[in-house]
């Protein structure tokens, strides 16, 4: 774990299949360097196991759960069902985001963001703690009502001075963890170059094409600046399919 008060929350491939092995296998992996985890819905456009469902797994195997909700694919009645799922489970953290536009260009929600944390925190249950609401930022001025989530992830870059800029930037009293992805091939370094809302350096880019490793290298490397920075509560860290690589190296220099 990373320690001084600096968290790291990782990333965790929910299944597509009715089979837990995988997702307990990574959690496994990554305790030793994990504050917590959090879990992802529906986040490749394919059903996956309820990210309240693997937070209550997480949570079973000694770790903190965070479970991930987007609003794209929930009306209000299911999103209270979640609620009261999580209630039961006793998970308490949920990240709620926009939740990319499916590819035929349809949302079927009734819910935002906005609505979502809203409807959280009216919601209480006899026994159970208040939920705690976190949502995404990108790196641009915070709506106020994103500022007043009990915390934000903030989307991930590959350039500490761009982190850093965007960090004073802004006036906020939330815990703040910056985004962290692992490039694990030279393909997902383009496929990823290709968005607009990223920017990878060319260099590092290269340097992946070069060795696959470099992608673990300089999340690695970044992750220990951006501790050392302490302009960052924590990193939600994403290392895809080189989590037994990450947490090997953090594990060593944390």
């Amino acid at each position: 774990m990373a320690g001084d008060g600096f968290e790291l929350v990782c990333e965790v491939e929910p299944p597509t299949r009715p089979d837990l092995k995988r997702v307990r296998h990574q959690i496994g992996v990554m305790s030793p360097i994990a504050d917590a985890f959090l879990i992802p819905d529906n986040h490749i456009g394919r059903a996956t196991v309820s990210s309240v469902a693997v937070a209550n797994e997480v949570q079973a195997m000694g770790s903190r759960g965070i479970a991930c909700l987007n609003s794209r694919d929930r009306n209000l009645l299911g999103f209270r069902r979640d609620l009261l799922t999580a209630a039961a489970y006793g998970v308490e953290q949920f990240l709620f985001v926009h939740g990319d536009d499916p590819a035929e260009g349809a949302r079927t929600s009734q819910l935002t963001v906005r609505t979502m944390i809203e409807q959280a925190r009216g919601t209480s249950y006899p026994g159970c703690n208040p939920f705690q609401v976190g949502a995404t930022t990108r790196l641009r001025p915070v709506p106020r009502w994103k500022a007043e989530a009990d915390f934000l992830f903030v989307q991930v870059s590959y350039d500490l001075d761009e982190l850093l800029r965007w960090r004073d930037s802004v006036d906020l009293d939330v815990p703040v963890y910056a985004g962290v992805m692992v490039l694990a091939s030279a393909e997902m370094a383009h496929n990823l170059a290709a968005l607009p809302q990223l920017s990878i350096p060319d260099g590092l880019i290269a340097a992946v094409e070069q060795d696959r490793d470099a992608g673990v290298d300089h999340a690695c490397e970044l992750i220990v600046k951006l501790r050392d920075s302490g302009a960052f509560s924590g990193v939600h860290l994403v290392p895809v399919s080189r989590y037994r690589q990450v947490a090997a190296r953090l594990e060593r220099e944390l």
